[in-house]
Formats: C-alpha cells, sequence, structure tokens
C-alpha cells in the first residue's frame, strides 16, 4: 500500500501530461504518453486514456507502477 502524495495548482486546472512531468513519474511528455497509452494511469479510479485529461484538485491520481504511486490534486492557496 503506498501513501498519498499531493500536488498543488494554483490553476484551475492541469492536464494528465504536465502533471507526469511536473512530478517527475515522467522524465520526458514521450514517456508521459507512453504511462497514459499503457493504461498505467487511474483518475479517480477509473481508467484514463486521455492524455490531455484536465486534472482539478480532489482528482485522485493511482499509478501502476513499482511501487505504485497515488496523489492528490489540491488548491494551491495564493
Amino acid at each position: 500500500m503506498s501513501s498519498e502524495s499531493t500536488f498543488p495548482i494554483h490553476t484551475e486546472f492541469i492536464d494528465l501530461l504536465q502533471f507526469l512531468k511536473a512530478t517527475g513519474i515522467a522524465a520526458t511528455g514521450g514517456e508521459a504518453k507512453m504511462l497514459v497509452d499503457e493504461g498505467l494511469v487511474e483518475v479517480n479510479g477509473q481508467p484514463e486514456s486521455r492524455r490531455r485529461r484536465k486534472l482539478r484538485p480532489e482528482d485522485r491520481i493511482d499509478l501502476a507502477l513499482d511501487p505504485t504511486e497515488s496523489w492528490r490534486i489540491i488548491a494551491r492557496e495564493v
């Protein structure tokens, strides 16, 4: 079981590929696309195949990596 990390955003949303790169889960855009295309990403408990899925505060992202990773998007206070 993995612990949940948080990722604060100060905009309305961040797209999935941007999130994967910003957190360091993916080193490149190509690597981020591969993670999505291979079905390793779930958003709010559902498999996510849309690379540009908009992630908003309170969304939960689960990654089928080794070890697994769980993230929650939070609103950053300004």
